[in-house]
C-alpha cells in the first residue's frame, strides 16, 4: 500500500518538485547557451578568435575564455550572500557562455561524431543518476563528502600530470573522474531536492539557491562529459 501523506507533506513535496524543476530548467538553458557558443566558435569564421592560426595556441581571448569561468564560479561562491538573484543569474549566464566558447576547442581535437555520441552517453548517464538521486530514500551525505574529497584528489593529480604528461595517469584520472561526477550527480540532486523542501518558494534566497543548484548540476554534467570524452573520443 502507498503511504498516506498529510496535506503539509503533500505541499512540501510539491514545493520541492517545483524547486527541482526550476533548477533543471535553468541548468538546461545554460547548457544550450554553452552548446550554441561552442558550435559557433568552432566554425572557420570564429575559430581564429580562440586559436591562433599560426602558432595553433590559444589567443589572448582564448585564454580569457578558458580561465575566467574559474574566477566567475569563485565569485558566485564567495559573494553568494552579498549578490542579489539577478546579478547572480547574470554571472551564471556569462559563465555558461564563456565555458561554451572555451569548449569550442574540443572540435579541433576530437571528431564531431565522437563528440555527439559522447554527449548522448553523458546525457543518459546524467539522467539515470539524477533520477536515482531524486527517488532514493538512502541518505547520500556520506557518499557526497567522500566524492568531494576524491574530487580534490584528482584536481591535484591533474595539476601534477600537467607537468608530467603521463598518458597512464591521464587515463586513470579520466576513469576516476567519471565515477566521481556520476556519483556527485545523484548526491547533488538529492541535496537540491532537500533544499527545495525547506526554502520559501519565490523568495530572494530561494532564487539564489536555485541558481547555485543549477550551477552545481551544470558543472557535474560538463565535467562528466569531458571525462568521458577523454576516454571515448576519437581524435582528428
Amino acid at each position: 500500500m502507498k503511504p498516506i501523506l498529510s496535506q503539509s507533506e503533500k505541499l512540501t513535496s510539491n514545493l520541492s518538485k517545483s524547486f527541482v524543476s526550476n533548477v533543471f530548467s535553468l541548468m538546461f538553458s545554460a547548457l544550450i547557451i554553452s552548446g550554441l557558443a561552442a558550435v559557433w566558435f568552432a566554425t572557420d569564421m570564429m575559430k581564429s578568435f580562440i586559436i591562433d592560426p599560426i602558432s595553433q595556441g590559444l589567443t589572448t581571448f582564448g585564454w580569457i575564455a578558458t580561465l575566467s569561468p574559474i574566477g566567475l564560479v569563485l565569485l558566485m561562491g564567495v559573494r553568494f550572500q552579498k549578490l542579489n538573484a539577478k546579478t547572480l543569474l547574470g554571472i551564471f549566464l556569462i559563465y555558461s557562455t564563456l565555458t561554451g566558447i572555451s569548449l569550442s576547442t574540443i572540435f579541433t581535437i576530437y571528431t564531431t561524431s565522437s563528440i555527439s555520441s559522447t554527449f548522448f552517453i553523458s546525457a543518459i548517464t546524467f539522467g539515470v543518476m539524477a533520477a536515482m538521486g531524486y527517488t532514493t530514500k538512502t541518505d547520500l551525505t556520506k557518499m557526497g563528502s567522500f566524492l568531494y574529497m576524491a574530487l580534490i584528489g584528482i584536481v591535484i593529480a591533474s595539476v601534477i600530470n600537467w607537468f608530467m604528461q603521463s598518458s597512464m595517469m591521464h587515463y586513470l584520472i579520466s576513469i576516476i573522474g567519471v565515477l566521481i561526477f556520476t556519483g556527485l550527480t545523484a548526491y547533488d540532486v538529492q541535496k537540491i531536492k532537500n533544499i527545495g523542501s525547506q526554502v520559501e518558494q519565490g523568495s530572494e534566497s530561494a532564487q539564489k539557491l536555485m541558481i547555485m543548484g543549477a550551477l552545481t548540476l551544470y558543472l557535474d554534467f560538463i565535467n562528466l562529459f569531458l571525462m568521458l570524452l577523454r576516454l571515448l573520443g576519437n581524435r582528428d
